[in-house]
């Protein structure tokens, strides 16, 4: 699932939502963990949080959603945290193939 494109910011229950059959879905959702989580990669400069057009959630009938965006800043905080959760299954692959 795509949270974010080009126009659109994702908002926390549509993350929510992604997490939800993962592994670490339970604790990043409970008790507003994940709200916090959000607010917190706000401050550090990972993201932009803004709220929605109030017209919009008025057509919808719902409250206003507080909409994030991912920053370059986050961008690259996103591939270096991917980049070194994988490293352990390489290092692993290519021992196991003789290559290490």
């Amino acid at each position: 699932m795509r949270l974010q494109t080009a126009d659109t910011g994702f908002h926390g229950f549509l993350l929510a939502s992604a997490l939800r059959d993962t592994d670490d879905a339970a604790s990043l959702t409970a008790h507003g963990t994940l709200y916090k989580a959000l607010g917190r990669m706000t401050e550090r400069g990972l993201l932009i949080a803004e709220w929605e057009d109030p017209a919009i959630a008025a057509d919808a009938g719902r409250p206003r959603r507080r909409l994030y965006r991912v920053t370059a800043d986050g961008a690259v905080a996103l591939a270096a945290a991917r980049a070194e959760e994988s490293a352990p299954a390489l290092r692993a692959a290519r021992a196991a193939r003789g290559l290490a």
